[in-house]
């Protein structure tokens, strides 16, 4: 794989010696890896090209990480996030921002270098699929520039994290899903996911699909799982799903 088709990971860490350290490692397995010491420097290399993926610190002077993750969310490439503090709350609200994945720091370099593999995946599955979009209840799914539009005609901004799970319900209307299968299909089968950070995302998805119209689209089944109760179609016309 050449430097020119390779993707482009910017890994944003104030640690210099975790910069090259994880550089190094994934320009070893043919990724363009370059570093950036704060969110500013993150901003200028961006300028300059867009990343296909960042790595990214929680823990920086200036701008931290979640501030980052916050104002790119939905519109900037995926990330995955590292931080030394491990404690569940702070996974929680990283992904609730929009990071992709979460790593605790110190981290081994094959298990990023699986997690980049993984998220990076992520977007040619998207391109891979059947039609470009879904529509239900008047709401659309566009799935290769991921966006959702109400009925209305607004546009809503979903995390990566938020457009995983709603594909995963909207391509499977009328089923059952547990939380092993939606943490699967929305964040792949090696992810450290809690139960909780689901419960988090997946009420934060209701709020947004919340058009005031009394529709409730995810249904929880106590015990069991959720189901996304609502006809699907694809823009193509085929259709799937409950009523």
């Amino acid at each position: 794989m050449s430097a020119d088709t390779a993707p482009r990971i910017l890994v944003v860490d104030d640690d210099p010696g975790i910069r090259e350290v994880l550089c190094d490692y994934l320009l070893l397995h043919g990724y363009d890896a370059v570093g950036a010491a704060s969110a500013a420097e993150m901003d200028r290399a961006m300028a300059q090209q867009t990343p296909d993926l960042i790595v990214l610190d929680l823990m920086m002077p200036g701008e931290d990480g979640l501030s980052v993750c916050r104002r790119l969310a939905g519109k900037g490439p995926p990330i995955v996030m590292l931080s030394a503090m491990g404690e569940d709350t702070d996974r929680i609200i990283g992904l609730e921002l929009g990071a992709d994945d979460y790593l605790a720091k110190p981290c081994n370099p094959r298990e990023l270098l699986a997690r980049v593999r993984a998220v990076l995946r992520r977007p040619r599955e998207d391109e891979a699929a059947e039609g470009p979009a879904l529509t239900f209840a008047g709401w659309r799914l566009d799935l290769l520039r991921r966006d959702l539009t109400r009925p209305d005609g607004r546009a809503v901004a979903l995390s990566a994290g938020e457009f995983a799970l709603l594909r995963a319900f909207a391509e499977r209307p009328g089923r059952l899903l547990t939380r092993d299968q939606l943490l699967e299909r929305a964040r792949g089968a090696d992810a450290d996911v809690f139960d909780r950070a689901m419960d988090v995302q997946i009420s934060r998805l209701r709020k947004k699909l919340d058009d005031g119209s009394g529709l409730a689209m995810i249904q929880t089944l106590r015990g069991e799982g959720y189901m996304f109760d609502v006809r699907v179609e694809r823009q193509n016309g085929s259709a799937g799903g409950a009523a």
